[in-house]
Order: C-alpha cells, then structure tokens, then sequence
C-alpha cells in the first residue's frame, strides 16, 4: 500500500502537512462545535476527539513514504 500511495505521488512531506492540518482541525471542530451547537462541552470533546485521532495516523503514513522514500 505504501508503495502504491508512493508511486501515485503521495510524499511524506504531504502526509505530514495532513497530520499538522488535521491537529489544527480538532482545536477547530471542537471550537466551532462548542460555539454552535447547543449540545455542550461533551459533543464538542467528541468532535474534536474524533478529528484528532486522524494526526497519528498520518503521521504514521509520512513515517512509512519516507521510508519508502529512502530506499529507492
């Protein structure tokens, strides 16, 4: 899968700015869902939580691409 993600053209440096991009997302949900929903501070942790699980992951894909990257 790594290989294939590679030879499509996906970087590590574009994982990682999905990893950073998702990290200010979480704050950002979580902001806007406490603001304007009227469901309280519970959903809002859910939102933001739930955005904020996306960061490790592609962390963890810019990881492997360079890796990949190196051993080409």
């Amino acid at each position: 899968m790594i290989a294939k993600l590679s030879e499509l053209g996906v970087t590590s440096e574009m994982a990682y700015a999905a990893g950073t991009t998702s990290i200010g997302l979480t704050f950002l949900t979580w902001a806007l869902s406490k603001k304007k929903e009227n469901a309280g501070t519970d959903r809002a942790d859910r939102w933001g939580i739930f955005v904020g699980q996306w960061a490790p992951t592609f962390f963890a894909l810019g990881i492997a691409l360079r890796l990949e990257e190196n051993s080409r």
